[in-house]
């Protein structure tokens, strides 16, 4: 019953989720419906019969909420939703989330629909393994728990839109009135002006100049008295019928599925010569020439309330200097039934603002009839406790839950950042301790390992790169990458280190799949197992090897990102770490293949074959300090370092390689070893012979002592 696939299905009307119901998608979805047929209104719908009655409705959670996945990639989820208010039953139409590409069998995202089966719509449900005393949890997909809860968020969401649209969900008992969130038909410009939805204040040179006891004739900063000044249009977005006929669809789609309940969105246009946004508002984040006034409560206008727009929907819209979209929190107290003022401040042309004289003008604003329904009745009391959050106040955002959920870990990377930043900067304070170094080194490695990759699962993926150029490509939103906060977190460390040590700080000390290498090939070392040495010149031969990779991946996820999920492959992150060796043969065998190779070849797969390590190497070449230190006989003669690499990354000529160094500070222990380093350890041997020929010698002895090797009166 589960399909996905690479072509996503058209966007869908009630009418084509009809025609895609067969009877047996029809049955696992509402069963023992027997007719269905579209529901009338939006949002699109279907609606379900038994025996001549109503049993239910039917949506696609594309074409309520434009789901989207933690791809950036569309998501359809056709679910049912009873007349009690519980989902009757649901099925994946169509994804393209790349940890459920590969990895995640068909019986596993088919469980995790039908764990949807019988939730109530009015309770919190939790699938990120926390608890809470009034919300349900229901399991999510091993190995894909951000898909899991981006898939219920989205069933959830278009499941309230439907159920308010048709009563499911009614409105507390005892409200006077209830905003008309849903009812709409297709109406042009001069038509939304007719209807009330927008109140208009027009605004000349000369009515603004009298207001200041002034005339406009022949003053210059005025202009002519009959001009255009501001004509200023304020309406209420929040109902379909206004914000679905004037703004962009896939916009007002987004701020219904993202608006908590109480909050409300108006919207200002305005053409004319003044501006009521200003310019001070960049700098304040303070829209201070307007505000919204309602009875005794005024309220202030900010940066982060507002969306740009360039142009308005409705057909016949003039074009405006102007629109802005604003959002009204639920503490705002805004009450959409009651009736309310744009207030604009205006001041003299070229005045200065902090001294400058000030006028008002008022642009009242009434809410049609039609746009408020009568109080629904009391409803039967419900089976499970109240939930004042779906009227007051309402749920944050998805990604503001997932990091409320995950505080804990994200606590402990955190604090694991802090520790591997305060050992990069004080380098060369632990590089002249080994003891310490090593301690360190495989403590930080043995932590990747354990708790960052197999308990918390923050393996970064060349996925992760992909899926962002998509998202740049096509519809950036933040919030998609704020689902996983420590991955979220780790990108953005990564990002800047970058900067500051290049591409070793993650490859070097943060990938769990490279610290399990690293600590594997440490104990065959201990345990004596030979390590082959890759001659350099096949060993740079082979270093372009996971940048094609890396290319190609890249060139083919944008013809098809499905193609590039299966590529990726070649990565055994998911197989090693998320899934823990838990996965069909072959991806086993191949993880493993890897790790043996790593016996013998310190981090093989990331030397030559890691497209991560790749695409982390091409921005980090824009790092700012160099913070390895070399000495001038290093490559001439002295190969100490070079050998001693783990990874190879030191040329003979003794220059250290930014492109595959994976900044372990091991040749930086060696720098400071003067029992290891040649250069450190024949100033040692002299500094000894002078010691022991001062105490012994006398005056020609101490010269002696200072000579070099070889030269008149130095020791042979």
């Amino acid at each position: 019953m589960i399909w996905a696939g690479s072509a996503f299905a058209a966007e869908t009307g009630a009418a084509d989720l009809v025609a895609w119901l067969t009877p047996e998608r029809l049955a696992a979805i509402m069963p023992g419906a027997e007719r269905v047929e579209a529901a009338p209104g939006p949002p699109p719908a279907a609606v379900a019969h038994r025996a001549g009655a109503p049993l239910g409705y039917l949506f696609s959670t594309r074409a309520v909420v434009q789901s989207t996945g933690y791809s950036g990639k569309p998501l359809d989820v056709v679910a049912g939703l009873g007349l009690d208010g519980r989902i009757t039953g649901a099925v994946l139409r169509a994804h393209q989330e790349p940890i459920l590409v590969i990895g995640v069998a068909e019986a596993d995202l088919a469980a995790f629909v039908e764990r949807f089966r019988g939730l109530d719509i009015r309770q919190r449900v939790r699938v990120d393994g926390s608890s809470e005393a009034d919300a349900v949890a229901i399991d999510g997909i091993s190995g894909a728990s951000v898909s899991s809860v981006v898939i219920s968020d989205a069933v959830l969401r278009a499941a309230r839109i439907v159920a308010r649209a048709h009563g499911i969900l009614p409105a507390p008992a005892g409200q006077a009135g209830r905003l008309d969130l849903d009812g709409f038909e297709p109406m042009a410009w001069p038509d939304l002006l007719d209807a009330g939805l927008f109140a208009r204040l027009q605004l000349d040179n000369g009515t603004v100049a009298a207001r200041f006891g002034e005339t406009a004739e022949g003053r210059a900063p005025w202009g002519a008295p009959d001009d255009t000044f501001a004509e200023l249009y304020a309406g209420l977005m929040t109902p379909a019928l206004a914000g679905r006929n004037l703004l962009p669809e896939r916009l007002y789609n987004r701020l219904m599925a993202e608006r908590r309940p109480g909050e409300h969105f108006v919207l200002i246009a305005s053409n004319g010569r003044y501006s009521f946004k200003g310019t001070d508002y960049v700098r304040s984040g303070v829209f201070d020439r307007i505000q919204i006034v309602q009875g005794a409560n005024s309220m202030g206008l900010t940066a982060d309330q507002h969306t740009r727009l360039d142009a308005l929907a409705a057909a016949g819209a003039p074009e405006f200097r102007e629109i802005g979209l604003f959002r009204l929190p639920a503490a705002a107290g805004f009450d959409p039934l009651a009736p309310w003022r744009l207030e604009l401040l205006v001041r003299p042309p070229g005045s200065a603002a902090d001294d400058a004289p000030q006028v008002i003008f008022a642009l009242p604003y009434a809410p049609p009839a039609r746009l408020v329904l009568p109080a629904a009745e009391a409803a039967a009391p419900e089976p499970e406790p109240a939930v004042d959050w779906l009227f007051e106040g309402g749920p944050p955002p998805l990604w503001a839950e997932m990091w409320q959920a995950r505080a804990g870990r994200v606590a402990v990377l955190v604090v694991a950042l802090v520790l591997l930043t305060a050992i990069l900067f004080l380098q060369d304070v632990i590089a002249r301790r080994p003891r310490l170094y090593r301690l360190l080194r495989y403590g930080f490695l043995t932590f990747t390992l354990l708790w960052l990759g197999w308990y918390a699962g923050a393996q970064l993926s060349v996925i992760n790169v992909l899926t962002f150029s998509q998202s740049l490509l096509t519809e950036f939103r933040w919030e998609l990458f704020l689902l996983e906060p420590l991955i979220f977190i780790l990108w953005s460390y990564v990002a800047v280190a970058m900067l500051f040590w290049g591409r070793g700080v993650y490859c070097g000390w943060l990938c769990p799949f490279g610290a399990l290498q690293e600590l594997m090939n440490h104990g065959a070392r201990r345990l004596g197992m030979p390590q082959a040495e890759v001659p350099f010149g096949l060993h740079e031969r082979l270093w372009p090897v996971k940048y094609v990779i890396f290319l190609a991946l890249f060139a083919v996820s944008l013809t098809s990102m499905a193609v590039a999920v299966r590529g990726a492959e070649v990565e055994p992150f998911k197989t090693a770490i998320a899934l823990k060796f838990l996965r069909e043969w072959p991806f086993v065998v191949y993880a493993g293949a890897l790790l043996a190779a790593g016996l013998f070849v310190e981090r093989f797969f990331c030397r030559y074959l890691c497209p991560l390590g790749g695409a982390l190497a091409i921005p980090a070449r824009l790092r700012m300090f160099d913070w390895l230190k070399r000495r001038r006989e290093c490559g001439a003669p002295c190969q100490s370092c070079a050998t001693d690499c783990t990874v190879q990354a030191i040329h003979p000529d003794g220059r250290i390689n930014p492109n595959e160094c994976i900044h372990c500070l091991n040749c930086q222990v060696l720098y400071f070893d003067d029992r290891r380093c040649p250069p450190l350890i024949e100033r040692r041997k002299r500094r000894e012979r002078r010691r022991a020929l001062s105490s012994t010698g006398g005056p020609e002895a101490i010269e002696a002592a200072h000579s070099p090797p070889g030269e008149p009166g130095g020791h042979p």
